[in-house]
């Protein structure tokens, strides 16, 4: 039995980033390519809709700080859903706050080029929930804080 190219494993936000994410900057649309031809006519800007759900897609960069390799530390994740996802904290630096992020999967890909290609993943998420305590991350007694 083969698996399908494209296939997306669940995986749990633990671990995937064992560390968590930080966010940098903000949620935003992840738009279609618009030609110059396009922009002169002054034709509207189509926001990407993903082929396996139906929701529409948006872009956030974060920092995984477990990543030992400075050049693979930061990275796009796509946001799959029909309203623009609103992070559940608030910044610990200006422009940059920790995040976990629900209904996450993972794809992977081949990176690189030529004979300095290695394994790479393109991770989806459905939103954000609320960041656990370090407490409780790290394996201590500490309890993990509910949305409302």
């Amino acid at each position: 039995m083969a698996i399908d190219k494209g296939h997306r494993f669940g995986i749990d936000f633990d671990d995937a980033f064992p560390q968590g994410l930080v966010m940098v900057g903000e949620v935003s649309p992840d738009n279609e390519y618009q030609s110059r031809e396009d922009r002169a006519a002054n034709r509207p800007v189509r926001q990407r809709v993903d082929e396996a759900t139906g929701k529409r897609q948006w872009k956030v960069m974060v920092t995984d700080p477990a990543e030992t390799r400075a050049k693979r530390a930061s990275f796009e994740i796509t946001l799959l859903a029909d309203v623009q996802p609103v992070p559940t904290t608030s910044e610990a630096l200006p422009g940059m706050r920790p995040i976990e992020l629900d209904g996450l999967t993972a794809e992977p890909r081949v990176a690189g080029q030529g004979e300095f290609k290695y394994q790479s993943y393109v991770f989806r998420a459905t939103g954000f929930k609320q960041v656990a305590s370090k407490a409780s991350r790290s394996g201590g007694s500490g309890e993990t804080a509910k949305a409302a």
